[in-house]
Order: C-alpha cells, then structure tokens, then sequence
C-alpha cells in the first residue's frame, strides 16, 4: 500500500527508509527518508471516519497556502505536495485518502508542554497564524468537521443524553450532572459572545494542542502544523483549546484529580504569546475573554465526555470501564479550579 502512494509521488520506496512518526490519535503519519540524501517527507493517511470530507482540508490549504505565498512569503507554510498527476491528495480504494509534506530539516514537535516559554512560543503562532490571515476571506474555507466547538450544540447532546441514556450510568453520574447543569451560564456566555460584533470570525486552527507547532532547535516556534480542522471560527477556539490542554501538569486521562492544577504562569504565557502573535487586531472584548475561552472549551469536553459516556461510550470508545467518566470529571476538576482562581486569572491581560 505504501508503495504504491510512494509511487504516485514519483518516489521508488527501495530508496527510502519508512518509519512510522508522531503521537497522533486520529491520522497515521510515516516519516520517509531518502537514503542517498538528509530530504525527508511527512505521509499522513487521513481519518475520513473523522473528516467525512477530505478533499476540503485538501481545499483549504491549497487556498491559504496560496494567499500566504502572496501576502506573506517569508512565512514557514509547510504546504502538501502534489502527486504526478498534480493532485494534492492520494486516494486508494479501501485504503482512503493520502497526502505527502516536506519533512522540515531541524524542527522538532513537543508532545506535553515543560515549560512557561514552551506555552508562549505555542501560544504566539497560533496567534501569527490567524493574525497572518486577518484580510483572508475567511467564507471561502470550507467546514471540515460541523459543529467541532459548538457549544450550545453539545450542552443539548449532553441533556438529551441524560434523558434517553443508559439509566444505569445516569444515575450514577448524578452529582456530575447536577453540576454541569449548574454552569449553564457559560453556555449563555458563550451564546452572548456570538452575538457580539466585537468578536470577528476568523481563519481559526481549532485544534491547537503543543504537538501541533513546530519548534527549532532552541525552542523557538517556527509555524503551526496540522491543519485539518482549519475553519472559520472565533479567538476563544485556539486560546481555550491551549487553556485546556497546557494550563495543568496532566491530561484529561489522569485518574489522580490531585494532580490537576491551573499554572498561573502557564496561563499567563498563553494570554501574553497570543496577544504578541495577534499584535493589535484583538478587540478590547476579545482581550477580556481569555478567562471565558478557557472555560468554553474546558466545560464543553466535560459535556462531551459525560453524554458519550450516558450513551454507553458511542463516540469515543472506553479502554476500560467507565473511562468516559473518569475522563468527564477530570475535565470538571479542571473547570472548578479555573472557576477557584477567576479574579487572579482575568486580571492577566
């Protein structure tokens, strides 16, 4: 099957070394090395379970790669590249869909943030990216995945899971509901924030964990990688998907809720590198909802995990009993200590 991917790139795979590459949960990534030479490619097959419609990523980046080619050269925009017959994709019956990138020589990704400046530097291109993009017609990309942060959308999903779930499991996740419950408010919030002209759709990542930035070798970022879920989307997407998945020393899979934490400096240098990345073009409403982006996204995976949980794990799956649930309120721990500490935090601008 390689092969014959390989092939449509016009590459012979007796002169490459194949290895898988990356952490990734949803694409399988290789790393291709040619033998005779330090080139490398990155070769992903796209997840069309999860991208119903991989031809529109593919159309995204073709038009974003373009515009920034024209407005913004010096730009690091790792590009797809086309096969033989000038197609940007590969597609193999029963196989699926393919795509080849340049492998970008002494860059390195990071799986879990270490360090306060890690957390900017991410934080800042994801800002430059969007920034990058401001004048970019953003109703020309295309929706790759609908609804990916809809929050209302999601809130109803998780009270029409506690209606017709298993009643088992809604019973015993009683006091989590209750809870989720109470916290509607930041679905109103966030219904609010739509409604505001001072919040500006823009060209948004929507999937901004650290392992999707490129570093170099001191650490510095270099551009922003992965861009699947490129769509129109607002600022509180990227910051609180960042909040979400950089602010405590563990993953929404840790089982011991007495390590999850919220780092004052990590969430400082989330607010500071992002502002930098956008330089001026967030509004004043936009600068004071850092705290609301953080608690959007956070409450929204915790809704996530608890209805798919109701609905005997249809969406994500479960490795073990109830790991749906444990993961739900992780994710509820999490909120709780972002709510503890939200005069500190939204004093960070």
């Amino acid at each position: 099957m390689l092969q014959q991917v390989l092939e449509a790139y016009g590459l012979n795979i007796a002169e490459l070394d194949v290895e898988t590459f990356g952490s990734g949960l949803i694409n399988n990534t290789w790393k291709i090395n040619r033998k005779d030479n330090d080139i490398a490619y990155i070769l992903q097959r796209i997840n069309h379970h999860v991208f119903k419609s991989p031809e529109n990523i593919a159309y995204n980046i073709r038009l974003i790669g373009n515009y920034l080619a024209d407005k913004h050269p010096d730009y690091l925009f790792v590009r797809t590249m086309n096969t033989r017959s000038g197609n940007d994709l590969h597609f193999i019956e029963g196989e699926g869909y393919f795509r080849l990138v340049p492998f970008v020589k002494d860059s390195h990704t990071v799986d879990v943030v270490q360090t306060p400046s890690q957390a900017y530097e991410a934080a800042r291109q994801f800002g430059r990216f969007t920034f990058l993009l401001k004048d970019f017609p953003v109703e020309k990309l295309r929706i790759t995945i609908p609804d990916f942060h809809n929050l209302p959308l999601r809130y109803n999903q998780f009270l029409q899971a506690v209606e017709t779930g298993n009643a088992t499991r809604i019973e015993e996740s009683a006091d989590e509901i209750r809870w989720l419950k109470e916290q509607e408010h930041i679905v109103k919030s966030f219904d609010g924030m739509k409604q505001n002209p001072a919040f500006k759709p823009r060209v948004t990542h929507h999937d901004t964990k650290i392992s999707n930035v490129l570093f170099n070798s001191n650490d510095r970022g270099l551009c922003v990688i992965d861009l699947d879920t490129v769509m129109p989307g607002y600022f509180i997407s990227d910051v609180g998907d960042m909040m979400r998945t950089c602010l405590s020393p563990v993953s929404e899979e840790e089982k011991d809720f007495s390590k999850i934490q919220v780092r004052n400096d990590y969430y400082k240098a989330i607010v500071e590198g992002y502002t930098a990345g956008m330089e001026n073009e967030l509004s004043d409403a936009e600068r004071k909802s850092f705290f609301d982006a953080g608690c959007y996204l956070i409450y929204m995976q915790a809704l996530r995990f608890l209805a798919d949980y109701l609905n005997n794990d249809a969406y994500y799956g479960s490795k073990y009993p109830g790991h749906n649930y444990m993961r739900a309120c992780n994710q509820i721990e999490l909120l709780k200590k972002m709510l503890e500490k939200e005069s500190i935090l939204r004093s960070v601008q």
